[in-house]
Parts: C-alpha cells; sequence; structure tokens
C-alpha cells in the first residue's frame, strides 16, 4: 500500500510540473513608450519642440518614452491600431478616428498658451495680392489651392463643414489645382507666391511667428487671413485603452502635474510646455470629441441636401440631432 502511495505521489508531482510548465510564459513588463505627435510641421522642428518634454516624462514614468513621427495622420492613427504606439497628441478629426479605429481614448487635452480655449480654422492668402474671399468663391479655376491633411479639423473638415459644403462648393471641380500639405507647407507656399491660398489655422501661425528666423518673420508678414471658421476645441491627448493601467497611472501622474503650481520648478516645466504651446493639460475623455463629431455630421448632412437624396437627408439629420443631443446631455469641461 505504502509502494502504491508512493507511485501515486511521483506521479502526482510529474502532473504537476508538466502542468506548470505548459502555463504561457508572462510578458517582459513594458519599458518603453512610444508617443505619436500629430506635427503640422516639419518632423525636425516638432523633434526640437517635443524632445524635453519627452525627456522629461521618461523620468518621471522610469520608462524610456520615443517619439513617433508619421508623414500624415492617416500613419500614425494606424500605427496606433496595430500598437505600434501607446499614446499621443492629435488633432481632434484625427483623435475620432484614432478613437474610432484605433481603440484610444481621450485621457487630456492641451490648454491655449494665449488664455483663449480653442483655435480657428483660417483660409490665408498672399498679402497685397487681390485676393479676397468673393473671389476664391467665384470658382472660375484661376486659383492653385491648398487643403490640409483628409484628416486635418482646421485644414480640411472646418472649410468644408462652414464654408465650402454650405455653398455647395467641391474644391477639386473649383480651383484650378487643390494640392494637399500640412500647415506649415501651405504657409511657405502662400508666402512665396507658390500656392494662390491655402488652409491653416491660428495656432500654427502662433507657431510660426514664434520662431526667431527671418524666413518665418517674411512668411507671416507676406501672408494675411481671409476667412476664419467658428472657434476648434483644443487638441486631445490619446492613448491605447489596453495599456497596462499602471503605465496608465504614471503617465496621468506626470502629465496633470506637469506645469502646475507657483514653484520655480513649475515655472521651468511651463516653458517647455511653451515650446509645444500649452499650458498645464487638463484631463478629458471622450466627450471632448463631440464639437468635432457634430462639425463630421453636419457636413454629411449638406453633402446628402446636395444629392437630394431624402433617405441619406434623413439619416444625416437623425444623426446630427443625436450628437447634439449627447452634447447638450455631456457635462461642461
Amino acid at each position: 500500500m505504502n509502494r502504491r502511495i508512493v507511485i501515486a505521489a511521483a506521479l502526482l508531482a510529474v502532473v504537476g510540473s508538466l502542468a506548470a510548465c505548459s502555463k504561457p510564459a508572462q510578458p517582459p513588463a513594458k519599458t518603453v513608450l512610444n508617443f505619436s505627435i500629430i506635427s503640422a510641421e516639419s518632423q525636425q522642428s516638432a523633434e526640437g519642440d517635443w524632445r524635453p518634454f519627452l525627456d522629461e516624462m521618461s523620468k518621471a514614468t522610469g520608462l524610456t518614452v520615443r517619439p513617433f513621427f508619421g508623414s500624415n495622420y492617416t500613419t500614425l492613427i494606424e500605427a496606433m491600431r496595430f500598437k505600434q504606439t501607446d499614446l499621443g497628441w492629435f488633432t481632434n478629426q484625427s483623435g475620432l478616428e484614432a478613437v474610432r479605429r484605433s481603440g484610444g481614448e481621450v485621457f487630456a487635452r492641451s490648454v491655449n498658451p494665449t488664455g483663449v480655449d480653442g483655435y480657428e480654422g483660417v483660409i490665408i492668402v498672399r498679402k497685397g495680392g487681390g485676393v479676397t474671399l468673393d473671389k476664391l468663391l467665384k470658382c472660375d479655376k484661376t486659383i492653385d489651392f491648398g487643403m490640409g491633411d483628409a484628416k486635418s479639423t482646421s485644414g480640411t473638415l472646418a472649410p468644408m463643414t462652414y464654408l465650402f459644403a454650405p455653398r455647395g462648393i467641391d474644391p477639386a471641380t473649383c480651383f484650378r489645382t487643390v494640392k494637399s500639405a500640412n500647415h506649415e507647407a501651405n504657409l511657405f507656399a502662400v508666402g512665396n507666391g507658390v500656392l494662390t491660398a491655402a488652409t491653416n489655422n491660428t495656432a500654427s501661425m502662433d507657431r510660426m511667428a514664434m520662431l526667431d528666423t527671418g524666413l518665418a518673420k517674411r512668411t507671416i508678414h507676406n501672408v494675411e487671413i481671409i476667412w476664419r471658421s467658428p472657434r476648434i476645441p483644443e487638441d486631445p491627448m490619446v492613448w491605447r485603452k489596453d495599456l497596462d493601467p499602471k503605465i496608465k497611472a504614471k503617465v496621468a501622474d506626470f502629465i496633470f502635474a506637469y506645469g502646475v503650481g507657483d514653484t520655480p520648478e513649475a515655472a521651468r516645466q511651463r516653458t517647455i510646455l511653451a515650446r509645444i504651446q500649452t499650458l498645464p493639460f487638463k484631463r478629458a475623455n471622450d466627450s471632448h470629441l463631440l464639437p468635432v463629431r457634430e462639425m463630421e455630421a453636419t457636413e454629411q448632412l449638406l453633402v446628402a441636401r446636395k444629392k437630394g437624396d431624402a433617405a441619406a437627408v434623413a439619416q444625416a439629420q437623425a444623426a446630427l440631432d443625436a450628437v447634439k443631443a449627447e452634447r447638450a446631455a455631456a457635462p461642461a469641461s
């Protein structure tokens, strides 16, 4: 009997050992965060502005925080979707796409350093060139026009929603040529006479005005604004929903304490934040995207009306009404 007990115990030990071996190995602890940056300017200038902030995030969290730059908004949305990035600064429309398609969620938002909350989409022309908004809207195919990225809030969605779509204007058939580029490229193109007019935004123009170079000063001096959109909410910060909660907590502790307070250290941190054009970040959630969802739904309704499709109009109107109701019910930020 004792022999049988010994044999049984030995078998149980072997089975237990095999079971332990069959357990999947725990993934190594995450040590690197890839931070995506929607840059309306060149990568070189954006990296110079962002590097001090990311370095301090690395120190505070104990994680290596690496910038991830893409050539366009879609690149960064897809990078989050395929978990090549963990968090980042987005525009409103690209942030909405990251939430919809990439498993992202809004957790913070920037704060305009001017004290005016938000910014405006604009259309710029060369100063003294005689191009007015009325001339722009004639659609006589004499104008070379610059749009923003397809997923740019101020560079594409705002002018389409508030200027072109209500007038039944399709830029592709209105202008002689339509080129898509980032805000910096459009600003230089208009300032140097390469484009007749282009979309931009007040935040990008303020950033250009801050650059202490002869080229930047000449460019700003050479352009003027002929159209402004209604105010657009500040940009959101988005992280992946499935990011480790412990990492989220470390990031949040850093983000929402950085630059806050009356100490010399907080003042030093605010000079770093000024380089990326924000005051200390504020907490936010996906309701921050309701205004851009309303803009999007408005554009879809205008397009449906232009087509004369009654069913599409009804569907678009219902979608717009739903967004408006959701926005009305959302607590003020």
